[in-house]
């Protein structure tokens, strides 16, 4: 399916009035996920392909969740996301003549990973395995496995 197809449906499903399991459902197969994976994400929910999120075991997003998946986006096995989180494959240039032009990276999320409410993941980053993102946070730079991590830009709190 097309970007562009892929976005109407999405739109489709996060403006419905059917019942939350049967949008998950619907996002399930959108994106395109194995039916043995349990993986939950709640409306509304936006990306930028679809095509691009690969999820490896039990996910959970909470709702308002935001991927720009130009870039590839990697979740590992037991992953929840706080609602309204966004993760950013997608840059643009510094230099205002490249500045128009789409760069994009990989984020890759490891393991038993929490994400906190409202945080932001850059493009490029890893974030290791047991690790936890504080709510509101902006990842700018990867963080390292069990670790807690927080702020504007994140740095580690806490050794986990």
């Amino acid at each position: 399916m097309s970007n562009y197809k892929n976005r109407q449906l999405l739109n489709e499903i996060n403006s419905s009035n059917i019942e939350q399991s049967e949008k998950n459902q619907k996002i399930k197969e959108l994106l395109n996920v194995n039916e043995n994976l349990y993986v939950t994400i709640e409306s509304p929910f936006y990306f930028d392909c679809g095509t691009n999120i690969h999820f490896s075991g039990f996910f959970h997003a909470n709702m308002n969740c935001t991927f720009l998946d130009y870039g590839d986006i990697f979740f590992g096995k037991n992953v929840i996301l706080g609602p309204g989180v966004s993760i950013y494959t997608v840059n643009h240039s510094l230099e205002p003549a490249k500045r128009f032009s789409l760069e994009a990276g990989t984020v890759t999320i490891g393991d038993n990973v929490w994400i906190g409410g409202s945080s932001v993941i850059n493009p490029g980053i890893t974030v290791g395995n047991n690790s936890v993102i504080a709510s509101g946070s902006v990842v700018t730079k990867s963080v390292p496995e069990n670790v807690l991590v927080g702020g504007n830009p994140a740095k580690i709190i806490k050794i986990l």
